[in-house]
């Protein structure tokens, strides 16, 4: 018996990579998969149907259940083709992984219009539509009475929560998908749907082109960037008993762990009985010093361009 028995799992962006990784676990634990993947390049240029089928193939070669699917996760109708691919093959559809994603990294003066907007179209836009499109089904089901336990994962980035220069459209992209998990949570609830994020750390064909042999491991260890170390948590996420959602967590090699969403700091706060006047407040910054997790661009705002 697989943990994911009688399910049926979308995962987008499932052709290569961290993605792959995922539709071969959910199989193996006994889901039915929805491989989607566009078939692009890491810029979101081209497409091709080879990468999501020949994971399909490999699915069912392995005495699995799959069906390939290449519509664009970031296109209105694409998402509803993708959830109607599940519905068509499976009769069902219990999960969703947002895991499709695009880089153009560039500083910021750098950013060309294209640059910007293609980012957040294929990360933010295709995480919304997806979302949206499992959700209505899910509401449907549950506004007729069918016992619900839907489950969405999205992928968020370290580079969104903390953030990375040289990357201001993929994290501020990253960074509203960590806050829509937040607030899908709290919206789907009352129809028995869970909603978490993760924050991968993976050898991707992504990060190969940023960070070369340096991900690689050593012969004979335990190789910590490899990208099915992220898929069981994600597995675990899927799963109807798990209880957890609107949380966001990092996933990598052996570790999981929480991010703490953004709350008031309790340790750096100014205060005053009536409106604050300029020289009032560079004088209580001051005394106050920089706040915890200030960094040099903070500190020396007349050395920001070291």
């Amino acid at each position: 018996m697989g943990h994911l028995d009688g399910r049926t799992v979308i995962v987008t962006g499932a052709g290569r990579g961290i993605g792959r990784e995922h539709a071969l676990m959910f199989a193996a634990e006994g889901a039915s998969v929805v491989v989607n993947d566009l078939g692009g390049a890491q810029d979101g240029s081209g497409a091709a149907a080879g990468p999501a089928q020949h994971v399909a193939d490999e699915i069912i070669a392995a005495g699995g259940k799959a069906v390939a699917n290449g519509d664009d996760v970031a296109d209105s109708d694409g998402a509803k083709r993708i959830v109607a691919t599940a519905l068509d093959a499976f009769g069902r559809v219990d999960g969703l992984v947002n895991n499709a994603g695009i880089l153009r990294d560039r500083v910021l003066v750098n950013i060309e219009d294209d640059d910007w907007d293609l980012v957040v179209r294929v990360n933010l836009r295709g995480s919304f539509l997806m979302t949206r499109e499992v959700a209505r089904y899910w509401r449907a089901q549950s506004k007729a009475g069918a016992d619900v336990a839907g489950s969405v994962v999205n992928t968020s980035s370290e580079s969104g929560v903390f953030g990375n220069p040289g990357q201001a459209n993929y994290a501020a992209a990253k960074a509203a998908i960590a806050s829509m998990t937040q607030v899908s949570s709290k919206e789907l609830h009352r129809y028995g749907v869970r909603v978490n994020a993760i924050l991968p750390q993976a050898r991707t064909r992504l990060t190969e082109g940023a960070f070369g042999d340096a991900l690689a491991a050593k012969e004979g260890e335990f190789d910590r960037m490899a990208p099915g170390n992220v898929s069981p948590f994600v597995g675990y996420l899927l799963t109807p008993s798990c209880p957890l959602t609107g949380e966001v967590f990092l996933v990598g090699g052996s570790r999981v762990q929480r991010i703490a969403p953004w709350h008031k700091d309790p340790e750096w706060k100014l205060m005053t009985e009536r409106r604050w006047t300029l020289d009032e407040l560079a004088s209580a910054v001051a005394d106050a010093g920089i706040p915890s997790g200030g960094n040099a661009w903070t500190a020396n705002p007349g050395k920001a361009s070291k």
